[in-house]
């Protein structure tokens, strides 16, 4: 179980790091995987299970030219330097948060020269609630859904692609 305070310092750090990336690669888009599960804990065997997902589908897509992984208390995160124009390295992202079994629970973020890619960006809608059709983050703020709902969809998710 993690802090809010340690979590808002892991994204601190996360920050830094994409900064540094950014620096010492310019002119490249740095893609960034991490795993969306709610509540404190942030690392288990279901985090794991899509951390290791997505490793495998982001450099099999990508094949990116640097890699760095780190599986923290406060949640894996991965860090990919990739060739291509941010913007099309976004809709790959997307379309594989989108298409892969378990990319519900990944999150692709990317960031180029320009700063951060959304989903806007490139013409998609925001991304949905795992448990009905609202956009995740009505449902984050309202509170719409239990921990238990959540964590009985993801676990149902990671043992159907086990």
């Amino acid at each position: 179980m993690i802090t809010l305070q340690e979590l808002l310092d892991s994204r601190d750090r996360r920050a830094r790091r994409q900064g540094e990336l950014l620096s010492q690669f310019p002119g490249r888009a740095l893609l960034c995987l991490t795993v969306q599960l709610p509540g404190p804990e942030k690392r288990n065997a279901l985090s794991l299970c899509v951390a290791r997902a997505g490793v495998e589908a982001v450099e099999k897509l990508f094949n990116p030219v640097f890699k760095e992984t780190n599986d923290l208390e406060t949640g894996f995160e991965g860090f990919y330097i990739v060739d291509g124009q941010p913007l099309e390295v976004k809709k790959a992202a997307a379309e594989l948060e989108d298409t892969h079994p378990l990319g519900r629970l990944m999150d692709l973020d990317v960031i180029g020269p320009e700063g951060p890619v959304g989903r806007a960006d490139i013409g998609l809608p925001e991304r949905r609630c795992l448990l009905c059709d609202k956009p995740a983050r009505y449902c984050i703020r309202a509170g719409s859904h239990t921990h238990e709902e959540l964590m009985a969809k993801i676990k149902q998710l990671v043992s159907s692609y086990e």
